[in-house]
């Protein structure tokens, strides 16, 4: 009989997965941390002085670095630091750097050489290799 009917839910594909946090990364905003505690105190419950309600553990609001941007929602992406610099050398952070690297120049992504060389400029070399084939 047709009286039961199963429903499940399913992950959408990787892809379009890959491309919706693609784009939160590219619109994340840079953002300041507010407390309120130093405005409003916890009011805690006499009867558990050491428990905090879920809601007020964390009771802060996150307010745009740059107050000309808007405050950010619930489901965007956000950061408090920008990320270091990965064209110099940093020992310290553990980055190499890009100095003398290969790149590709007529590649637009990662590998291409006005990502990778940082605005430096970069210098193109031919080279004719000749192999023994069979």
């Amino acid at each position: 009989s047709c009286t039961v009917k199963t429903c499940w839910m399913r992950l959408p594909n990787f892809r379009s997965v890959g491309d919706a946090l693609k784009d939160r990364f590219d619109g994340a905003s840079r953002v300041m941390m507010h407390n309120t505690d130093l405005e409003a105190p916890i009011q805690r419950n006499d009867a558990a002085p050491h428990r905090i309600p879920r809601r007020d553990r964390y009771r802060f609001q996150l307010r745009p670095h740059n107050p000309d941007h808007k405050a950010p929602g619930v489901k965007d992406l956000v950061y408090l630091e920008p990320s270091p610099g990965f064209c110099e050398k940093n020992p310290r952070l553990g980055i190499p750097g890009t100095h003398s690297r290969a790149c590709n120049d007529t590649s637009i992504g990662v590998d291409g050489c006005d990502l990778m060389c940082c605005g430096r400029g970069y210098r193109t070399e031919t080279i004719f290799v000749v192999e023994r084939c069979n």
